[in-house]
């Protein structure tokens, strides 16, 4: 386990959010992206995860926009820093499951499951 401020956190937040590929940045249009200390009930209720809950992705995926998709509230991805923290072992762990938290969900947001992203490694 490590412990870093949330402010530090953030830091490795938004570095590995810079690291993403261009073609993912560009395609991540009305998307917050936000760090928590843990989730609410009600996302842990919605959600239900089998252990710890790292992240989540909370919007309409971009394989399920239409036409209709204007005027809504911006996705959401959520990483849980007392989760992530309590994995890691020091801070470049820390770096490295913040880095593979933000890749998952970012992929919901692409519209991939949790199946499809277990079997791409994610």
């Amino acid at each position: 386990m490590i412990t870093v401020t949330p402010e530090r956190f953030d830091e490795l937040l938004d570095q590995a959010l810079v690291a993403l590929p261009e073609w993912v940045t560009t395609r991540m249009d009305n998307v917050v992206v936000t760090s928590a200390a843990g989730p609410s009930g009600e996302q842990q209720r919605r959600v239900r995860p089998r252990g710890a809950l790292l992240g989540l992705y909370e919007g309409v995926p971009l394989s399920h926009r239409g036409g209709g998709y204007h005027l809504t509230p911006p996705d959401r991805i959520t990483l849980f820093r007392g989760a992530l923290q309590w994995l890691a072992n020091d801070e470049a762990d820390l770096v490295r499951l913040i880095r593979q938290t933000v890749v998952h969900e970012v992929g919901h947001h692409f519209g991939m499951s949790e199946d499809e992203l277990r079997a791409a490694g994610v």
